[in-house]
């Protein structure tokens, strides 16, 4: 789709590897996956499932670690050309004014995303069950988080790139307090990252085929601004004889209301098939939390945890997505 418009700001550093010879996949792993082991630091038993984001003319992150304890904590790392990076030995401390929102309890699965020059974090925190923290920082080194967003139980928060209609808008997964065998996807509204409400069906998972995305669905990194809509990538989850299977998929939402799915892409844009992606801490786990743009060239680099042990890369092109997306659609 040689005329697509992207939204966005160049990145002409963004980590980067051409498509593979013979490969006409939408998205190809990098080479040297994965990117972070899973003992980065001393501390961590896996790292994986993180976000990054470009950050004075390098790169910045939020990564969950789980450390010898098995607790699950947020960390922040940095990298000068986003393939190698250097991580905080000691967990983010979120600065809050109530003490009882501040009590950190674990934290996993953030995203990231700058709205107005400000970078918010949204992660799964705990506050008497999983639910959706929020927080924000200027220089990756200071971090304050405002109220939760919505009541346990929820997952997968992630905010949507600019204000539409002079509101916030957040992409959820309400859940359970477990390994949640069902998700779908909803979005809510908010005047001031305090107060959510007008909340709205995305979609749900297509259970009738026991395909890759009929267990359960939930948001990835910070949707994609493109003239044909609301580019957002996503995990989709199948109940196999061995256990759930992780993959990524694609769908366009429109502009004005990102609730209403334009199309949504049958296929999955990648599922488990490389050693660290089917063997692991949790095995046949891929999770997009994060994603590089460079919108003039439409580069996208994806940020993925694999088998809940170690973060990986692939690549790709938005314009291609949207039209593999476009492609097949689903016609139901």
């Amino acid at each position: 789709m040689t005329d697509l418009k992207i939204h966005g700001e160049a990145l002409p550093n963004i980590p980067w590897q051409e498509r593979p010879a013979g490969n006409q996949d939408a998205l190809w792993r990098y080479s040297e996956n994965p990117v972070v082991p899973a003992r980065a630091i001393p501390a961590s038993t896996y790292i994986h499932n993180s976000a990054v984001i470009p950050f004075q003319g390098a790169f910045a992150g939020v990564f969950r670690i789980d450390n010898r304890a098995r607790r699950m904590q947020l960390h922040a790392g940095r990298s000068d050309d986003g393939l190698t990076w250097r991580i905080d030995e000691a967990p983010i401390h979120f600065r809050c004014e109530d003490p009882e929102i501040g009590a950190f309890r674990y934290g996993y699965d953030p995203r990231l995303v700058r709205i107005d020059g400000r970078t918010y974090v949204i992660w799964c925190n705990g506050y008497h069950g999983p639910t959706i923290g929020l927080g924000y920082t200027d220089d990756f080194e200071s971090f304050y988080q405002l109220e939760n967003a919505l009541l346990p139980f929820n997952r997968n928060g992630v905010l949507f790139p600019r204000k539409i209609r002079e509101r916030y808008v957040l992409l959820s997964r309400p859940s359970d307090n477990g390994h949640t065998p069902f998700g779908e996807i909803y979005l809510s509204h908010s005047p001031d990252l305090i107060h959510w409400g007008k909340h709205r069906h995305v979609m749900s998972p297509i259970r009738e085929e026991n395909g890759w995305q009929s267990t359960k669905i939930g948001a990835g990194p910070a949707p994609i601004e493109t003239s044909e809509g609301w580019l957002l990538i996503y995990h989709g989850v199948v109940t196999t004889c061995n256990g759930f299977v992780y993959s990524a998929g694609a769908v366009l939402l429109d502009l004005d209301e990102p609730w209403k799915v334009i199309a949504r892409a049958d296929p999955y844009l990648l599922t488990p098939s490389t050693t660290y992606e089917c063997v692991g801490n949790v095995p046949n786990v891929i999770f997009p939390c994060g994603a590089l743009l460079d919108a003039p060239s439409g580069r996208l680099a994806l940020y993925y945890g694999s088998a809940d042990t170690v973060v990986s890369v692939a690549f790709g092109r938005v314009h291609e997505i949207v039209d593999f997306v476009r492609d097949n659609a689903r016609r139901d």
